[in-house]
């Protein structure tokens, strides 16, 4: 029997008694033993052993092969040995000790896309025609769009052929140089005389102002208090001859 096809036999089986949990997995690239294994929980005795029995009995009816069974005696861990799939029906405490996700677990398989692929219902929905939704505006037919060619007017397009032009003649130009600032020539500045210079020529001026004038000889009878002396002129007149 295919693999897929026994392997969607399986889940089936699993699902009409109620199974919880359950987790199938590729183990094609693990061991050459067996190419899948399935993992479901039971919650008691009674429901183990009946998951195995619904196992059996599907695989029996479509066809296929069950090579042996164990556990059936306490329904803790029940196996069902299908040849190229194992299924492995545990109670949820035994499940969460041992732990057989994560030593088989390394490609797990999508049990929807296995019975849609699988099963003859499955086949049958995948080879019919898709319907389109008609409330969708992305399904319904939309008219074929002709390319609009839009022309500008003659004006327009001389303004813009004259800008792209200009925008390229700008751009060749280097930038203009900003003319430097002028500096005033001819001006004059004042330039403060330093202070020990003003010093030195107050000083002096001092001095020069506290020193006692020399007398001229014509005041010097007015500071003696005499009278000015009188100048006589004396005529000698010439002998005759």
């Amino acid at each position: 029997m295919d693999i897929k096809k026994l392997q969607a036999i399986v889940v089936d089986a699993l699902e009409d008694i109620k199974g919880q949990e359950i987790a199938l997995f590729d183990t094609t690239n693990l061991t050459s033993l067996f190419d899948r294994i399935a993992v479901v929980s039971g919650t008691s005795n009674r429901q183990t052993k009946a998951l195995a029995a619904s196992v059996r009995d599907k695989v029996k009816e479509a066809g296929g092969d069950v090579v042996g069974m164990e556990g059936e005696d306490t329904g803790e861990w029940v196996l069902v040995d299908l040849g190229d799939m194992i299924v492995h029906i545990m109670q949820p405490a035994i499940r969460q000790y041992y732990r057989l996700e994560e030593i088989w677990g390394e490609k797990p398989v999508k049990l929807g896309a296995a019975k849609r692929k699988s099963t003859s219902e499955g086949q049958e929905a995948a080879a019919a025609p898709k319907t389109k939704g008609k409330h969708l505006a992305a399904n319904q037919e939309q008219p074929e769009a002709k390319p609009v060619n839009e022309r500008k007017p003659a004006a327009k397009r001389a303004t813009a052929a004259s800008k792209t032009a200009g925008e390229a003649a700008s751009a060749k130009k280097p930038a203009a140089k900003t003319p430097a600032a002028k500096i005033p020539t001819g001006a004059r500045v004042k330039v403060a005389v330093p202070k020990a210079v003003a010093a030195s020529a107050a000083a002096a001026k001092a001095a020069k102002a506290a020193a006692p004038k020399r007398a001229t000889k014509a005041a010097a009878p007015a500071a003696e208090g005499a009278a000015p002396a009188k100048k006589v002129i004396r005529r000698i007149k010439k002998a005759d001859e």
